[in-house]
């Protein structure tokens, strides 16, 4: 367990407001309100709590795990980084270019498990991100970015209706251009700084 004062010692508003930026714009719950409007308008509706506490604890689950599922591969943090960077990019491209990269097949059928947990809030791209992540901040900042990310989807998912009423589709679709920009500058200095570590590690 985490000595308190180790973990005060490592608080960083900067890596905690960078942390919160990058996942707030990976998860992109207000991009995703459509969706939730929809599957509700079909009779699918979507329970908050659960969905936030499913999401909350698969993404923790992987970024304390994922270190673990690394090593049994002999994969690098670094070399995790750099291949998230390029989903990340990915992921960046999609938002501004309105194109369909990361598509969702799976045969479940329950709103709140799928599409809502997986992919949407804890998909590919936030397990990416959040190992990313880990090759660069530290992890009380982290996770107090999460914390605070899933805090704002609970409220999201819970007032979906009132979000849409309050923030229009316009806005709705001028905030992921302008988070898939700030996304693909991530990506590449995600990209950059942890190729520089491999490289010099050769």
């Amino acid at each position: 367990m985490m000595d308190i004062h180790y973990i005060i010692s490592r608080l960083d508003w900067q890596q905690m407001v960078s942390a919160f930026i990058v996942l707030f714009a990976v998860i992109d719950v207000l991009g995703s309100t459509p969706i939730f409007i929809n599957l509700q308008a079909n009779g699918r509706p979507v329970s908050a709590p659960k969905a936030t506490l499913i999401s909350g604890g698969l993404l923790v689950a992987f970024y304390f795990a994922g270190d673990f599922l690394l090593r049994l591969f002999n994969v690098d943090i670094e070399s995790f980084a750099v291949a998230g960077s390029l989903v990340i990019f990915m992921m960046a491209l999609e938002m501004i270019l309105d194109v369909e990269i990361f598509k969702n097949t799976g045969p479940i059928k329950e709103a709140t498990l799928v599409p809502v947990v997986f992919p949407l809030l804890a998909g590919p791209g936030s397990f990416t991100t959040l190992l990313s992540l880990r090759a660069e901040y530290a992890t009380p900042n982290i996770m107090i970015g999460l914390f605070l990310n899933l805090v704002f989807v609970f409220i999201v998912l819970l007032a979906t209706k009132r979000v849409e009423e309050i923030i229009s589709k316009a806005a709705i679709y001028l905030m992921r251009k302008f988070f898939g920009i700030i996304l693909l500058a991530i990506s590449v200095r995600l990209f950059t700084s942890n190729l520089q570590s491999l490289l010099a590690h050769l």
